[in-house]
């Protein structure tokens, strides 16, 4: 009789396995389906409806430029920097002339493809930054010209660029046995676009993440791009409107500065690296070296875009020594360094003693310490607007250099004198509460620049930092000599300036 055959369970075993897998690929769902069939009669129960969405809290920054701090009327009536007319009339003149210039170099060149004059638009952005300025600020608080305007600046194509003024004034003037140099420190260049605005660009000379060396002195500090961007953000959180509108764009040196140049001498500093890189450097007394050129990557390269304010012939600007100026030497100290009454003796003095004046060096002040800006040599202002005009924050590109130090010698104006604007106090009180924090609103708004992230994290978070000795600072001035005598009401419209005016010596 044979024995039992030994393939016989795992016969079985495969045949189990077929059904079970015939019973869950296809009687199960045909079952599934049988059964879940109903009647068109029967009254099911309509699917629950989808859960709103939670409410989003609003933006920090909205809730911010919505506080009625930053809706207050400002005091007196408005008055333009500008006439619209004589502004159009001047504008249009250089753009003719601009225009025949243009034509005269291309025949020059021999160039013969057809090249149609550029129109002045009235409408042009950077037009209508210029008709917004007034007595209260560079532009409203609400301005859409402002936001058009950065947006073109970052968008429209280059059609000249060339040094700046003062870098043409110093071409050849190496006497290097000065230390400080009256200007030409950090390569800057003037881009025209094809609306006819200009803007000052600043490229990137250090990164983000790189601090300066604490043994470095202020006036041999590197110049950054990315502080000029972040002190515009800041300037308009603290509600100043000091700074020209500002913001980043990757240009591309070869076909948006080489290509478009007339300037002979730019053209001529351009190189290729050993990297396959295009750089150039500044033709000034002491940077002519190609060891501290810019390079692109291998043709973009970051930089800072500024507006330029109206031209001189229509808004004439004062340039004033700061009277909290420091010494451009190495072991040399001011005045103020070491007189804590120096304030005293620039109370005395017109215009500081009979005008808004001292309050604004204040608020420059403040700003300064927040951004680290030790800088500060001179200070600018529309003539027009008289001794109470709001003073230009210019040249803001030795900020953020260090975020792990706070200069406090450049709260000296606050701390000396102990005054400061009402409205200035409550708006950096406001930004030190958690709701409006300034860091968050900072990061907010630097978010909106096409080179985001534009300062570190470090940064930001030493900017609440800063926010606190100010504030602990106004508090000692206030527990000394009282809110009332510190705290100074600027919300009433500016009085004249009286006879008296001695005048600051330099």
């Amino acid at each position: 009789m044979p024995g039992p055959r030994r393939d016989r369970p795992a016969v079985l075993l495969l045949l189990g396995a077929l059904l079970a897998a015939d019973l869950y690929f296809h009687l199960w769902p045909r079952a599934r389906r049988e059964l879940g069939r109903v009647s068109p009669g029967c009254p099911c129960p309509a699917p629950p409806a989808p859960l709103p969405p939670l409410p989003r809290a609003a933006p920090a920054l909205r809730r911010l430029f919505a506080h009625p701090l930053y809706r207050a009327a400002p005091p007196g009536p408005a008055e333009p920097l500008l006439g619209a007319r004589e502004a159009l009339r001047y504008y249009r003149r250089k753009a003719a002339r601009w225009n025949r210039r243009h034509k005269l170099y291309r025949e020059e060149q021999n160039l013969t493809s057809p090249a149609a004059p550029l129109p002045l638009r009235p409408e042009a952005s950077w037009l209508q930054f210029h008709l917004g300025i007034s007595r209260d600020g560079l532009y409203p608080r609400s301005s859409p010209a402002v936001t058009r305007l950065l947006r073109d600046m970052r968008e429209f194509p280059t059609i000249s660029a060339d040094y700046s003024q003062d870098e043409k004034a110093l071409l050849g003037a190496c006497d290097c046995s000065q230390i400080v140099k009256p200007s030409g420190v950090h390569l800057k260049l003037v881009l025209r676009f094809q609306d006819f605005g200009k803007a000052m660009f600043k490229p990137m000379r250090q990164r983000r993440e790189e601090e300066t060396p604490e043994d470095f002195f202020y006036f041999v500090d590197f110049q950054r791009h990315n502080a000029e961007i972040a002190a515009f953000h800041l300037d308009r959180i603290l509600d100043f409107r000091r700074v020209p509108p500002t913001v980043g764009r990757l240009i591309n040196v070869t076909k948006e500065i080489l290509e478009v140049t007339k300037n002979e001498v730019l053209q001529s500093v351009f190189f290729v690296s050993p990297a396959s890189n295009v750089c150039f450097f500044a033709k000034c007394p002491y940077m002519c070296k190609t060891e501290y050129a810019v390079c692109g990557n291998p043709h973009l390269l970051e930089g800072s875009l500024s507006a330029f304010l109206p031209s001189l012939n229509l808004a004439p600007r004062l340039s004033i020594p700061n009277p909290w100026i420091r010494s451009y030497s190495f072991d040399g100290k001011e005045e103020w360094e070491v007189n804590p009454l120096y304030c005293n003796t620039v109370r005395e003095i017109y215009p500081y003693s009979n005008s808004n004046r001292l309050l604004n060096i204040v608020d420059m002040a403040i700003f300064d310490f927040l951004i680290g800006n030790m800088d500060r040599h001179h200070y600018e202002m529309f003539t027009k607007f008289g001794d109470d005009g709001f003073l230009l924050h210019l040249d803001n590109a030795r900020g953020f250099g260090r975020h792990s130090h706070d200069e406090i010698s450049i709260l000296a104006p606050l701390s000396q004198c102990c005054i400061i604007k009402r409205t200035t106090l409550l708006r950096l009180r406001l930004l030190a509460d958690p709701e409006y924090r300034l860091s968050d609103v900072m990061r907010e708004s630097l978010l909106q620049d096409p080179l985001a992230p534009v300062l570190t994290e470090p940064h930001l978070l030493a900017l609440d930092r800063r926010l606190q000795l100010i504030l602990e600072a106004v508090g000692k001035c206030i527990d000394t000599f009282g809110e009332a005598t510190v705290v100074a009401n600027d919300t009433a419209q500016p009085q004249s300036p009286a006879v008296h005016r001695a005048k600051v010596g330099t």
